[in-house]
């Protein structure tokens, strides 16, 4: 039997929000984050409003992380309708930006996409209804069936998704309860839970969430959006055993 993979230092961070006025407002974190860990994840709302600008920017700051990073784009760096110059602006800068491809780092899969909204559990919005109603609800399920595919493209004993919306509710809570629903959606951790060797969930999006919970077969769930970090961690950015 051969030994099992060495394990690795994930170092996880998410909604940077870098905008026109930020720069170099990263680069020692990186620079930290480089000396703490092997891998680093993005995990989505990269920048403020989608500008090619501010994707430049958080782009210098990255050329001072040395470590191999992977990510996601969140609903912010969708804005302006530029989300592929933003990605490919980050990918210029050393990010694989992850969406149906995943990629194997030091022996870990990475699978990784946007992820969507649309609720928990029995409140889960279901395609019944208005056409608009189905629309949202297709764009959901597509969004898990990437995920889905990513992950069994992989054939590691250890893996990792990368989300943006939080896969369950343990990781929203402490929001408002009324956006619950708005915060991720249940379909993301049944495509997680279809497969053995993923070890962790990291996402970001709920800037008040929880920084820990679970996918309902067992799977740790990190909410890495900074401001939680901050509080649980006291950094901006998770370090999680892999």
């Amino acid at each position: 039997m051969s030994a099992s993979p060495e394990r690795i230092r994930l170092a996880a961070i998410g909604d940077l929000h870098v905008t026109e006025a930020s720069e170099h407002r990263y680069r020692e974190m990186f620079e930290e984050i480089s000396e703490a860990a092997d891998v680093l994840a993005l995990c989505g709302d990269l920048t403020n409003f989608g500008k090619i600008r501010e994707a430049e920017i958080l782009a210098e700051d990255l050329r001072h992380c040395t470590i191999p990073t992977v990510g996601v784009l969140g609903n912010h760096d969708y804005e302006c309708g530029q989300h592929e110059e933003v990605a490919r602006i980050l990918h210029a800068a050393g990010v694989t930006v992850l969406a149906e491809q995943a990629v194997v780092i030091r022996e870990v899969g990475f699978a990784g996409v946007k992820g969507f909204l649309g609720g928990f559990g029995r409140g889960e919005l279901g395609a019944f209804g208005e056409a608009a109603i189905k629309a949202f609800v297709d764009a959901a399920l597509d969004e898990a069936r990437r995920l889905e595919n990513a992950l069994r493209s992989l054939k590691t004993e250890r893996s990792v998704a990368v989300l943006h919306y939080a896969p369950v509710l343990e990781t929203v809570v402490g929001e408002p309860c009324e956006i619950y629903p708005f915060l991720g959606c249940s379909r993301l951790a049944d495509a997680i839970d279809r497969f053995d060797h993923v070890a962790a969930v990291v996402h970001g999006h709920a800037h008040r969430g929880t920084f820990a919970g679970k996918t309902p077969r067992g799977t740790p769930v990190y909410n890495c959006a900074q401001m939680v970090v901050q509080a649980a961690e006291g950094r901006p950015y998770a370090l999680i055993e892999v």
